[in-house]
């Protein structure tokens, strides 16, 4: 099995991003599956053209695309990608569109072709906080999500999905006090917790992790 994990560029002043950071100290296999890794840009059209590229050259059997999320305590897995660009900052190549369609006439939503609750789960037994999100929010993480699974989805050989992740501990110089992070090597052994649970389970739980908000 081959599983493409790729993980953002810096963005928003930020000088480094716990998405590749993380991702790029993963092992080169895990649960035995070969983990390819690879940055893309936060960028709306160069991140999602590029991710296209590298499912394209890898052929994986699995993609897990993993961006970062301030303010966030722990990973979020997350289970659905919206047909919606409306960015709240620039991306890295300037561009800030507003209420517009990710793909024209394409599916409002899609939902993740992984075991979410089997990820969360997988990732909260090794001693890591993590939760299942139903919001990538509206910005390139989402936009990635979302492109990734339009790609995928006449495909029915490829699973794919996307977690977020916190600040790394190193990122916090300048940010209010309380402001949540984790060391970025837990950050890397909760991911590869979530690649393992995603390798490993074929079908997803069957328990409650819904939402009240």
């Amino acid at each position: 099995m081959k599983v493409l994990v790729t993980g953002f560029d810096p963005f928003g002043g930020e000088s480094i991003n716990p998405a590749y950071e993380a991702v790029k100290m993963l092992p080169d296999e895990i649960a035995g599956a070969q983990i390819i890794k690879r940055e893309i840009p936060t960028s709306f059209t160069r991140g999602t053209a590029e991710v296209v590229r590298q499912i394209e050259l890898c052929q994986p059997d699995l993609v897990l695309n993993v961006g970062q999320a301030g303010g966030a305590a722990g990973l979020r897995v997350e289970r659905v990608a919206i047909n919606l660009a409306d960015a709240r900052i620039p991306d890295n190549d300037g561009a800030q569109p507003v209420d517009e369609p990710l793909v024209q006439d394409g599916a409002p939503a899609y939902f993740a072709k992984l075991p979410v609750k089997a990820m969360v789960r997988g990732v909260q037994a090794k001693g890591y906080p993590c939760q299942l999100s139903y919001t990538a929010g509206t910005y390139v993480c989402n936009a990635v999500m979302y492109t990734v699974l339009h790609t995928v989805q006449s495909d029915p050989h490829i699973r794919a999905g996307f977690v977020h992740v916190p600040y790394a501990a190193s990122q916090l110089e300048g940010k209010a006090a309380g402001t949540p992070a984790m060391p970025l090597a837990d950050i890397t052994a909760a991911l590869a917790a979530a690649i393992e649970a995603a390798v490993q389970n074929k079908t997803d739980l069957k328990e409650q992790m819904g939402k009240l908000d």
